[in-house]
């Protein structure tokens, strides 16, 4: 299975419990972002820890879009 879905096996699975809901994505022992799933408007937030300790949030109703952008953190911590 590639990461990618991996990534999206997770995300589905939220959305199959039709219930508010988080998890965690990490590497090697670090948490890079947590997802946060709100059956209610069928959205999701991404939070993105930087290297300050500081996040960003962001707003996605697209479950591929959401993937793409966990698919794309994960990756850039590879470089």
């Amino acid at each position: 299975m590639s990461l990618l879905e991996g990534i999206l096996t997770r995300l589905k699975s939220m959305q199959e419990k039709s219930e508010d809901s988080e998890r965690y994505f990490e590497k090697n022992g670090v948490k890079l972002c947590k997802v946060s799933y709100f059956a209610k408007t069928n959205s999701f937030e991404l939070k993105i820890y930087n290297e300050d300790g500081k996040s960003n949030a962001f707003q996605f109703d697209n479950i591929d879009m959401v993937a793409i952008e966990i698919f794309d953190i994960l990756q850039n911590e590879d470089m």
